[in-house]
């Protein structure tokens, strides 16, 4: 048997493609970011954090759109830029996201919902509305948003009703968009992570107690990492993808599965 290890490799090659991936100053989205790069993916990196946006634009040679993505005004520019910049997108990237209010479900503050909404939610689509031209126009494209294992199942202890709630809309939108846009053979699909170290959780993970409940939960024997997204992540970019839509792709270590 011939091993046409090649071949398997190009149904990940996203030479020349031009991709965005928001939140992109840290975490999950910097490493999404280095990801798209490393497969010839041409990416541009979008956060609120200017200095970091621009180093991580100059090691991986994109370009930095520096934009707070919960100014819902200030969406709009977001694709003009890109487009200007390095091309017409045919892969987004929606990781940005935020949580901002620990208070329990019935004391959760009006504004603290709306900004979590905003944000998680509402900027996604707005950003999957203004890359929709440019992927109809190339006759293929695909969105992946990022989500949360906190959309799916509550999560005891950890109060995030408005967050979980956002988190459980991107799949309901990813579904949605899914159906209307496959004539035009843009894809678009959900990535829920279970925990892992980030800025959003870095408080467990400083609480020996924390960490444990962490261990004792999550079936497979090792602690999620950014990295451990990302695979999921290309193939869902890529066209080893490309019969994928309209999904949600739990990548959790098990913790859904019990």
């Amino acid at each position: 048997m011939t091993r046409d290890r090649d071949g398997a490799a190009r149904m990940f090659d996203l030479d020349g493609r031009v991709a965005i991936v928001t939140g992109a100053s840290s975490g999950l989205g910097a490493s999404v970011a280095r990801a798209l790069a490393s497969v010839g993916a041409r990416v541009a990196v979008v956060a609120r954090r200017r200095d970091r946006l621009r180093e991580l634009a100059a090691e991986i040679d994109g370009l930095a759109v520096a934009c707070d993505l919960s100014d819902l005004a200030r969406v709009g520019s977001v694709v003009p830029e890109v487009v200007e910049g390095l091309g017409a997108p045919e892969i987004l990237v929606n990781a940005a996201g935020n949580m901002f209010t620990t208070e329990r479900a019935e004391s959760e503050p009006l504004d603290a919902i709306r900004r979590t909404m905003d944000l998680n939610l509402v900027a996604p689509f707005l950003l999957a509305q203004a890359v929709f031209a440019h992927m109809r126009a190339a006759g293929r494209g695909t969105i992946i948003n990022i989500s949360s294992i906190s959309g799916l199942v509550g999560i005891p202890g950890i109060p995030q009703a408005s967050y979980a709630a956002s988190k459980a809309g991107l799949s309901g939108l990813t579904a949605e968009l899914a159906v209307q846009w496959a004539r035009h053979s843009i894809r678009v699909n959900t990535v829920a992570p279970g925990f892992f170290r980030s800025e959003i959780t870095g408080p467990l993970y400083e609480s020996e107690r924390a960490t444990e409940y962490l261990r004792r939960n999550t079936p497979l024997p090792k602690a999620g990492t950014a990295e451990d997204i990302v695979g999921a992540v290309l193939w869902l970019a890529s066209d080893a993808g490309s019969y994928v839509t309209g999904q949600t792709v739990v990548v959790d270590g098990g913790w859904t599965a019990r």
